[in-house]
């Protein structure tokens, strides 16, 4: 929500604290896989048997619950860019209906004329073959990324059929492009679109920008800095977004249409060393921020919304990658109050959330993949 002076003294204030533990135990499942650089895990949506598991270099490796059966599903290794250490293969979706149409979306970066950029693209599976064509891949979007960080990445389907994609502000520190805060340009941005019309999409009636004309279109909510990881809520349809900080703050966003959320003059509830005027209350606030003492780069995660832990339900989990320190986050009584739960620190490159709600936190240094249990297990 936009901040008010009630607000801003309730962060000076008020802040909530991080209270005592949950007995919950980060057990360690699929013994059989390990990843190199892992950042993403996704279950097939219409199947409960089948994960993907994302490798930064390019790869995206299938497996399945039960069973040590293995296998390279996308293989992107020839066409990502793996010179940075924030470049790869950074996202992929399952459209709404694949059951039916096959069609598959990644999101990497890659080299052109040059340049680097970030890519989302479109492949299909073929059920009969059980394989993709690669050679048949359709570019949905193609943006120029100035640096080799920065650069977010994941896509997403909402409820409503539209594909969300989120890019950060293209680096390098303090975004000195000015992008965040450049409605012009698709980076720093949660972007919104419509791949089932157009060609190669076209732009919801109902994006922000559609009608005032002051920046593009595509866009759903800007002033990001490095978006890692964001989801919907099962239940209410929220997005939730962790935007990885600058020099102190690392901050959770709950995105609204049209918000902007203050990158690069806010550094969270707080001013960043911006050249132009700051006033906080012309920005969305963050839900919840933590400082450097805590953490240096946050993960996103989900809202639990499984049967395994009660305690958590409704509450949004997510970690820090630097500290291994993994939170709950809940609102009760209008506060937003912060619980450590993690009993092991790991190096939480992504989370997951199978179909059941149930969590998975993945290791990005021993490339592990653990589920979020009760301790008692």
């Amino acid at each position: 929500m936009k901040r008010t002076w009630l607000g801003l003294l309730l962060i000076l204030f008020v802040a909530p604290v991080v209270a005592a533990n949950y007995p919950v135990y980060l057990k360690r499942v699929f013994h059989h896989l390990k990843f190199e650089r892992p950042v993403g895990l996704l279950q097939q949506q219409d199947d409960n048997r089948i994960w993907y598991g994302l490798e930064q270099d390019g790869l995206v490796k299938r497996f399945y619950n039960n069973n040590l059966t293995v296998d390279n599903f996308i293989d992107l290794r020839k066409k990502v860019d793996r010179k940075g250490s924030e470049t790869g293969l950074l996202g992929m979706a399952f459209h709404p209906q694949f059951s039916n149409n096959g069609k598959i979306y990644l999101s990497y970066n890659a080299v052109a004329n040059g340049e680097v950029v970030s890519i989302v693209s479109q492949i299909k599976y073929d059920q009969a073959k059980d394989s993709v064509n690669l050679a048949a891949e359709k570019i949905i979007l193609q943006v120029e990324q100035p640096y080799r960080n920065h650069n977010g990445g994941q896509i997403g389907f909402g409820s409503d059929g539209f594909l969300y994609i989120a890019f950060g502000d293209g680096g390098w520190a303090g975004d000195p492009q000015g992008h965040g805060q450049n409605k012009n340009t698709l980076l720093g941005a949660l972007l919104r679109i419509d791949i089932d019309h157009g060609d190669p999409y076209q732009i919801p009636s109902d994006n922000p920008l559609v009608k005032d004309k002051s920046g593009r279109g595509e866009i759903y909510a800007w002033g990001l800095r490095n978006p890692w990881r964001w989801s919907f809520d099962k239940q209410t349809g929220e997005l939730w977004l962790a935007d990885v900080g600058q020099d102190h703050w690392e901050e959770v966003n709950i995105i609204k249409k049209g918000g902007n959320y203050g990158w690069n003059i806010m550094e969270g509830n707080h001013c960043y060393k911006s050249s132009r005027k700051c006033d906080p209350m012309d920005f969305e606030a963050p839900v919840w921020e933590y400082s450097h003492d805590l953490g240096q780069s946050i993960t996103g995660g989900f809202v639990y919304r499984g049967d395994q832990l009660k305690f958590l339900q409704g509450q949004y989990i997510f970690g820090d990658f630097v500290s291994g320190r993994i939170w709950a986050l809940g609102n009760k009584s209008g506060h937003y109050q912060v619980n450590s739960i993690a009993k092991r620190k790991v190096s939480v490159s992504t989370f997951a959330q199978d179909n059941q709600g149930e969590l998975y936190a993945v290791d990005y240094m021993r490339g592990f993949i653990y589920k979020i249990s009760p301790a008692s297990e």
